[in-house]
Parts: structure tokens; sequence; C-alpha cells
């Protein structure tokens, strides 16, 4: 591994939020071959000048030990992302349920924003019409039980929900309450999952960056996932100045992660550190502060 000295976070220019999701820390536990420890992962994340951290969570019972940790580390808490199928009556109400206790969990924390992407269907199956009814639904119900607690359900998706002329992405917030269901806008999962596309990716926001409240941020090199998040295939400064034309003002959250072929040459901290400079930049003048 490249001894590559980290520079400093610049001083003095525009503040912005930035946080990380615990995905790619928990792939990089994984690669090492070491048991996760979420501890160490925190530390880490403070060390590269990261300020918040976005956990996964499946009951309010896994809010305790999140919540310790990252107060040990000075990592603010701001969103959560839980998981829930939405695509059938029974599956909607047992995700509803557990989705608002994790809420009640975290809100007294200081988080507001909570991400979903309703579970897929196996072995990359199509939602029917009738499920994805049932899903916007159930969707637009949960928004509007979040709000009335005074938090938003951010709305997320990987590459399935954009298939079949992205037919699931996009009936998810047309034909929901723009005030129940917000979007957490994946950039690279949009551009990935619509075949590589900068112009799917720049639709996206025109149609709906009024409503994008949060941003993952990824990067890849000739279509293979980058260590850090910087220059690359999607144009992120082209995404920033967008969102900031719709007004949007998200929550930044660095999301790395590894698949074959994703260079290692730089330690987590030196690699994260890159991506909290390079984000400073670019979305300083639009991420929430």
């Amino acid at each position: 591994m490249t001894d590559r000295r980290i520079r400093p976070v610049r001083k003095g220019g525009p503040r912005v939020f930035i946080g990380t999701n615990v995905y790619g820390w928990t792939q990089l536990a994984a690669k090492a071959g070491q048991a996760w420890d979420r501890d160490a992962a925190m530390a880490q994340a403070a060390a590269a000048g990261i300020t918040g951290w976005e956990d996964a969570f499946r009951s309010a019972a896994e809010a305790g030990p999140v919540v310790a940790a990252a107060a040990r580390h000075g990592l603010s808490l701001r969103s959560a992302y839980v998981f829930g199928a939405f695509h059938e009556p029974g599956l909607a109400r047992a995700s509803h349920d557990a989705a608002l206790s994790i809420c009640d969990a975290l809100m007294p924390e200081g988080v507001r924003a909570f991400v979903s992407n309703p579970d897929p269907l196996p072995d990359g199956k199509l939602k029917t019409d009738a499920q994805l009814a049932v899903q916007r639904d159930a969707l637009d119900a949960l928004g509007a039980a979040l709000a009335a607690r005074g938090a938003r359900l951010l709305y997320h998706f990987h590459t399935p929900e954009l298939q079949a002329a992205a037919r699931e992405f996009h009936h998810m917030l047309a034909a929901t309450d723009p005030a129940h269901v917000c979007l957490c806008l994946d950039v690279h999962w949009l551009w990935r999952g619509a075949g590589n596309s900068q112009i799917a990716l720049d639709d996206a926001i025109r149609l709906y960056g009024d409503r994008v409240d949060e941003v993952h941020l990824r990067q890849s090199q000739g279509g293979i996932w980058a260590e850090t998040v910087g220059g690359g295939d999607v144009d992120l400064v082209r995404v920033a100045s967008m969102l900031a034309g719709r007004g949007a003002t998200p929550l930044v959250v660095l999301e790395h992660a590894y698949e074959a072929g994703t260079p290692m040459t730089l330690d987590p901290v030196a690699a994260h550190a890159e991506s909290v400079r390079y984000v400073t930049d670019v979305f300083g003048r639009v991420g929430a502060a």
C-alpha cells in the first residue's frame, strides 16, 4: 500500500456537513479479513475529517450502540438507513412499524432523515404494477407518519429500480406527495443504472432536484469504482451546480465502495481525507451545513 501524506482539509472555505455511510467501512473490514468493528471505523472516519455517520438499522434495538459509538468519536448522526419491503400489504405494515420505532429511537439523537431503499424482488424480477401501487401508497403513508414526527423519508434506489424505463424509480417520486417522500440521490447508482449516462443523471435532477435532501457520493474511473471521490466518469461539478440551480441543500454523504478492479493504494483515512477535500470544494456551497 502506498504511503501518501494526508494534507489537512482546506480551512476557511465553505462550511459543509460531510457524512459517511457505513456500507463501505464494512466492505473494508471484510477485505482485510477482520471482524466488523464500528468503533475502529468511526475513529478512522473522524481522523479523515468526516463530520457525520450514517448507519443502517433493522430494529430500534440497534440504535443504542451506534449512538454511543458516534458520541465517542465526535460524529454527528443526521441520517439513518432503514430497511423494508413495501410491495405487499403485510410486509409494508411490518416495515412501516419498524421504521417508526427506529425513528423514535434516533430522533432524540438528532436524526431527522430516514433513507429507505424498498427491498427488490429476488433474481432481478421486476415488480408488477400492482406491487408498485402498494409500495407507492406504503411509502407515502410512511413519509406522512415521519413528517408528523418532524422527520423526513428519503427514497433511495439501486440498479433494479432503474430497469424497464426506470418505472419503479419514477413512480415512487412522480406518484407520491413531495411533502411526504423526498429523495436520496445516489449519484453513481443512477449514472450506472442508466447505462453510464450523465444525461439520465442530469434529467433526474431536472425532474426531482427540488426533492433531493441527501446525496450519496461515489466515483468511478473507466466504469470501475474508484477508491476516492474526485474527478472521474461522473461530472460531480455539474451535479453540484444543477442541484444548486434547483435550490437543493442536501446532506452530503460519502459512500465509498469496492468491487473487482477498485484500486487500493491508500489507507482508509487517506482515501476518505482526499474525498473530504474534493467534496468540500465541489459541494461546499450546495450541501447542508
